[in-house]
Protein backbone atom coordinates (compact mmCIF):
# COMPACT_ATOMS: atom_id res chain seq x y z
CA UNK A 1 0.00 0.00 0.00
CA UNK A 2 1.34 3.56 -1.15
CA UNK A 3 0.93 6.13 1.71
CA UNK A 4 0.95 9.44 0.93
CA UNK A 5 -0.52 12.79 2.53
CA UNK A 6 0.49 14.18 5.36
CA UNK A 7 -0.18 11.31 8.18
CA UNK A 8 2.47 8.19 8.06
CA UNK A 9 1.29 4.73 8.02
CA UNK A 10 1.00 4.33 11.72
CA UNK A 11 -1.31 7.52 12.62
CA UNK A 12 -3.39 6.15 9.28
CA UNK A 13 -3.45 2.66 10.74
CA UNK A 14 -4.80 4.40 14.33
CA UNK A 15 -7.25 7.07 12.20
CA UNK A 16 -9.24 3.72 10.38
CA UNK A 17 -8.84 1.66 13.90
CA UNK A 18 -10.12 3.85 15.96
CA UNK A 19 -12.91 5.69 13.43
CA UNK A 20 -16.74 4.91 14.15
CA UNK A 21 -18.05 6.70 11.01
CA UNK A 22 -19.09 5.51 7.48
CA UNK A 23 -16.90 4.54 5.02
CA UNK A 24 -17.61 6.37 2.27
CA UNK A 25 -17.53 4.09 -1.05
CA UNK A 26 -17.25 4.67 -4.99
CA UNK A 27 -17.69 2.27 -7.38
CA UNK A 28 -18.84 2.06 -11.33
CA UNK A 29 -21.87 0.98 -12.58
CA UNK A 30 -22.11 -1.90 -15.12
CA UNK A 31 -23.06 0.75 -17.47
CA UNK A 32 -19.93 2.98 -16.54
CA UNK A 33 -21.43 5.41 -14.44
CA UNK A 34 -20.34 6.24 -10.63
CA UNK A 35 -22.04 4.99 -7.82
CA UNK A 36 -21.36 6.19 -4.14
CA UNK A 37 -22.73 4.96 -0.62
CA UNK A 38 -21.99 5.15 2.91
CA UNK A 39 -21.84 1.83 5.13
CA UNK A 40 -19.86 1.10 8.18
CA UNK A 41 -16.74 -0.61 8.15
CA UNK A 42 -13.78 -2.12 10.10
CA UNK A 43 -9.62 -2.18 9.65
CA UNK A 44 -7.78 -4.89 10.60
CA UNK A 45 -4.64 -6.53 9.18
CA UNK A 46 -4.64 -3.64 6.50
CA UNK A 47 -7.99 -4.22 4.84
CA UNK A 48 -11.06 -2.33 5.29
CA UNK A 49 -14.35 -4.71 5.71
CA UNK A 50 -17.98 -3.70 5.26
CA UNK A 51 -21.15 -5.84 5.73
CA UNK A 52 -24.23 -5.85 3.68
CA UNK A 53 -27.42 -7.40 1.76
CA UNK A 54 -25.80 -9.87 -0.70
CA UNK A 55 -28.66 -8.10 -3.00
CA UNK A 56 -27.65 -4.61 -2.33
CA UNK A 57 -26.55 -2.64 -5.64
CA UNK A 58 -23.02 -2.05 -5.02
CA UNK A 59 -22.33 -6.02 -4.89
CA UNK A 60 -23.12 -6.10 -8.49
CA UNK A 61 -21.16 -3.16 -9.28
CA UNK A 62 -17.91 -4.69 -7.62
CA UNK A 63 -18.60 -8.35 -8.99
CA UNK A 64 -18.19 -6.25 -12.21
CA UNK A 65 -16.00 -4.12 -11.58
CA UNK A 66 -14.06 -4.41 -8.26
CA UNK A 67 -12.11 -0.57 -8.28
CA UNK A 68 -12.89 1.18 -6.05
CA UNK A 69 -12.36 4.85 -4.02
CA UNK A 70 -12.91 5.54 -0.40
CA UNK A 71 -12.97 8.11 2.38
CA UNK A 72 -13.30 8.29 5.74
CA UNK A 73 -13.63 11.49 7.10
CA UNK A 74 -14.99 13.61 10.19
CA UNK A 75 -17.44 15.94 9.41
CA UNK A 76 -16.75 17.88 12.30
CA UNK A 77 -13.55 20.68 12.16
CA UNK A 78 -10.80 20.01 12.50
CA UNK A 79 -10.71 17.93 9.28
CA UNK A 80 -9.18 14.71 9.12
CA UNK A 81 -9.40 11.48 7.54
CA UNK A 82 -8.14 8.90 5.39
CA UNK A 83 -9.07 8.57 1.68
CA UNK A 84 -7.72 6.10 -1.27
CA UNK A 85 -8.23 3.68 -3.93
CA UNK A 86 -7.71 0.34 -3.80
CA UNK A 87 -9.85 -3.53 -5.17
CA UNK A 88 -12.95 -4.77 -3.41
CA UNK A 89 -14.09 -8.21 -3.34
CA UNK A 90 -17.11 -9.72 -2.13
CA UNK A 91 -17.69 -13.15 0.14
CA UNK A 92 -20.81 -14.29 2.05
CA UNK A 93 -21.20 -13.96 5.38
CA UNK A 94 -23.90 -16.78 6.56
CA UNK A 95 -23.15 -16.26 10.08
CA UNK A 96 -23.29 -12.58 9.81
CA UNK A 97 -19.97 -12.11 11.90
CA UNK A 98 -19.12 -8.87 10.71
CA UNK A 99 -22.30 -7.45 11.07
CA UNK A 100 -23.15 -8.32 14.73
CA UNK A 101 -19.68 -6.59 14.95
CA UNK A 102 -20.10 -3.79 13.08
CA UNK A 103 -23.61 -3.45 15.40
CA UNK A 104 -22.11 -3.36 18.38
CA UNK A 105 -19.30 -0.99 17.39
CA UNK A 106 -21.90 1.48 15.73
CA UNK A 107 -25.19 1.35 17.83
CA UNK A 108 -23.56 -0.73 21.09
CA UNK A 109 -25.77 -3.93 20.58
CA UNK A 110 -28.16 -5.83 18.87
CA UNK A 111 -30.90 -4.90 20.42
CA UNK A 112 -32.41 -1.94 18.03
CA UNK A 113 -35.10 -2.86 15.95
CA UNK A 114 -32.89 -2.13 13.10
CA UNK A 115 -30.11 -4.27 13.91
CA UNK A 116 -32.74 -6.91 14.53
CA UNK A 117 -34.21 -6.48 11.19
CA UNK A 118 -30.67 -6.55 10.03
CA UNK A 119 -29.82 -10.02 11.23
CA UNK A 120 -33.36 -11.59 10.40
CA UNK A 121 -32.21 -15.03 9.27
CA UNK A 122 -33.91 -14.48 6.14
CA UNK A 123 -31.69 -11.99 5.02
CA UNK A 124 -28.55 -13.32 3.21
CA UNK A 125 -25.13 -11.01 4.17
CA UNK A 126 -22.11 -10.61 2.68
CA UNK A 127 -18.39 -8.98 3.46
CA UNK A 128 -17.12 -6.51 0.87
CA UNK A 129 -13.46 -6.44 1.69
CA UNK A 130 -11.46 -3.38 0.17
CA UNK A 131 -7.41 -3.57 -0.09
CA UNK A 132 -6.15 -0.27 -0.53
CA UNK A 133 -3.60 -0.04 -2.96
CA UNK A 134 -2.86 4.00 -2.15
CA UNK A 135 -4.20 5.61 0.61
CA UNK A 136 -3.37 9.60 1.47
CA UNK A 137 -3.92 10.60 4.96
CA UNK A 138 -4.72 14.21 6.39
CA UNK A 139 -4.93 16.29 9.43
CA UNK A 140 -5.93 19.90 9.65
CA UNK A 141 -6.09 20.23 13.33
CA UNK A 142 -2.94 22.47 13.43
CA UNK A 143 -3.88 24.82 10.78
CA UNK A 144 -7.16 24.94 11.71
CA UNK A 145 -6.33 25.37 15.58
CA UNK A 146 -7.42 29.21 15.60
CA UNK A 147 -10.59 28.42 13.27
CA UNK A 148 -12.49 26.19 15.85
CA UNK A 149 -13.89 26.98 19.01
CA UNK A 150 -13.25 24.83 21.79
Amino acid sequence: MKIRGSLHREAITTYLEEATIPIRLACRTPSGGLWMLSLWFTYRDGTLRCATAASADVVRYIEHDPEVAFEVSSNEPPYAGVRGAGTATISPDPDKTLLRELLEEYLGGTDSSLAKSLLDEERSEVTITIEPAVVYGWDFSGRMADAVAE
